[in-house]
């Protein structure tokens, strides 16, 4: 019955890990793909790190798991945010995209 619920936990992280590679290369622009690059990469890394825990059986690898998973935690959200804030500063989205756009003005002041 492990085996099987660690075979789910692999296969269910593979498919994120496919989904959010699709999603890189098939959306049209930088804020959708920020999107599919962050979410579903964390969730199948989640998946993954379960399968290995589980697996192993040995609790003395949680520790290890727990801190890779902190850290993919702390460190995407960061990457996401700066590659986003450098792509909306050199235009490499459509404004048309944006239902609020706050930063503008914010932009606008510090360049002036």
């Amino acid at each position: 019955m492990l085996e099987i619920i660690v075979g789910i936990c692999v296969l269910g992280g593979a498919i994120m890990a496919l989904g959010a590679a699709v999603g890189l290369v098939r959306f049209p622009d930088l804020l959708s793909r920020l999107h599919a690059g962050t979410k579903p990469q964390v969730f199948g890394l989640m998946m993954l790190l379960l399968a290995v825990g589980l697996y192993s059986g040995d609790w003395k690898l949680a520790p290890v798991l727990l801190v890779a998973l902190l850290l993919q935690l702390l460190t995407i959200p960061i990457a996401a945010h700066m590659m986003g804030r450098s792509g909306y500063r050199n235009k490499h989205f459509r404004s048309s995209d944006l239902r609020r756009d706050d930063l503008r003005e914010v932009i606008e002041e510090a360049d002036s």
